[in-house]
């Protein structure tokens, strides 16, 4: 993957709003790969004050979503099926890791796992996007210009 990719990648996901709200952060970008992380937080608590799968979900989706643009072309999810398998406690440092394992020319499947900061397995995901083709629009201008 380009470094100018790479780092276009960075800045938009700093800037998502989803991503800002969650305290998302990119921690490592490849073809076909993510790993992105986020802090247990108060405000992330269920009714039984433990983590809610929702904020779980948000992370996978981030690391979803990063690894599977990462080709530099539009994809957008048709299908998840997530496994929750442990509870996070607040304060954790939670990280999703996304790794592709299959990709035609209209679709893809990634494989992603949450884990905690003792290495814990707090969630895993099966997932599948429909590959647009379409260029990103962040990277639009960037690929006109070569």
């Amino acid at each position: 993957m380009p470094k100018d990719t790479e780092k276009r990648f960075r800045e938009e996901v700093q800037r998502e709003p989803f991503a800002r709200k969650f305290g998302i952060e990119l921690i490592e970008l490849g073809e076909g790969t993510s790993k992105v992380r986020m802090k247990a937080t108060d405000n992330m608590k269920n009714l039984f004050g433990m983590i809610h799968g929702g904020a779980i979900f948000a992370l996978i989706d981030e690391a979803f979503e990063t690894a599977s643009n990462s080709h530099g072309t539009l994809a957008v999810a048709l299908n998840m099926n997530i496994t929750y398998l442990n509870a996070a406690n607040t304060g954790s440092i939670l990280t999703a890791e996304a790794r592709e394992i299959n990709r035609t020319r209209k679709t893809a499947t990634y494989d992603i796992r949450v884990t905690d900061g003792e290495g814990t397995l707090i969630a895993a995901c099966t997932a599948l996007v429909y590959r647009k083709g379409s260029p990103l629009p962040f990277l639009e201008s960037e690929q006109e210009s070569k």
